[in-house]
């Protein structure tokens, strides 16, 4: 169905130019619909080029949770606010969640201008050049279009430029269509909870005392609407501690309790066999 619902959108966007015909406006339906069907999409081991000319698999890039962000490098008004806003929210998700916990690719889709020396000045603008586990690269065309299907990205040309739809799309450390992001300053919950999902929910089913803190990690992590960032909510913990020690001291009573009852009883018993 998900397939259907792709092709059918797709059909719709690409019929118009097919014929000679006038291409329509994209319609917001159908290139949401096309992107929503793509997650769970498992990607390919398709073979990138960097901006210093050098391949980049994609296949080297999981093992980790990626995030995609698709822009053009001739692009001067979305595609560099959009690039700007991620490097500010990667930077705070990997002050809560860790460094070296997730890779991030700016994907160049034009694939005849997007070439490494045009990559290698978006990144330097834009301040990602020198990111720790940030990468840039483009494809050539076939390998760009299948890589642009997995992700479930819509565009065409236009004047001047691309008309296209603002996506980030989340992967999972094996590669697979995870969440789509929309908008070129979506707020921060919305990168930072996939990402909490994908690198932490993963780690925290065990009882040893690393994935112990890491569960503690993925509940006490939370957002201040108030200064729009996340922080840990050293507050969770003592609600913790405050409902164990009801718990406990519950527990005692009824013991007590429970004791006492006894005592009673085998007071009464051995009154009777006295008596």
């Amino acid at each position: 169905m998900a397939f259907l619902t792709r092709l059918a959108a797709t059909l719709a966007l690409v019929a118009a130019p097919v014929l000679g015909l006038a291409a329509p406006p994209m319609e917001p339906e159908a290139v949401l619909a096309i992107s929503q069907a793509a997650i769970g999409t498992q990607t390919g081991d398709h073979v990138f080029t960097d901006q210093n000319g050098e391949p980049l698999t994609l296949e080297s890039l999981r093992g980790k949770p990626l995030v995609v962000s698709l822009i053009f490098t001739s692009c001067s008004t979305v595609c560099p606010i959009t690039t700007e806003h991620l490097r500010e929210q990667a930077a705070e998700v990997r002050r809560s969640l860790g460094n070296d916990t997730f890779n991030v690719l700016t994907f160049g889709f034009d694939a005849t201008g997007d070439r490494p020396a045009q990559l290698a000045g978006f990144a330097s603008s834009h301040r990602i050049a020198r990111e720790g586990n940030w990468f840039i690269a483009s494809a050539d065309p076939e390998t760009t279009e299948a890589f642009l299907d997995e992700l479930g990205f819509s565009y065409r040309a236009g004047a001047g430029g691309f008309d296209h739809i603002t996506q980030t799309s989340i992967l999972d450390a094996d590669g697979r269509v995870y969440r789509q992001v929309y908008g070129e300053a979506f707020p921060l919950p919305v990168l930072m909870e996939p990402m909490k999902d994908l690198i932490l929910g993963t780690r925290t089913r065990g009882l040893d005392p690393a994935a112990m803190w890491d569960r503690f990690t993925f509940l006490c992590t939370v957002y201040n609407p108030a200064t729009g960032a996340y922080r840990f909510d050293y507050g969770i913990f003592f609600g913790i501690f405050v409902g164990a020690l009801s718990l406990i001291l519950t527990g005692l009573v009824i013991f007590k309790l429970w004791l006492d009852s006894r005592r009673a009883l085998a007071g009464g018993n051995r009154r009777q066999e006295l008596g």
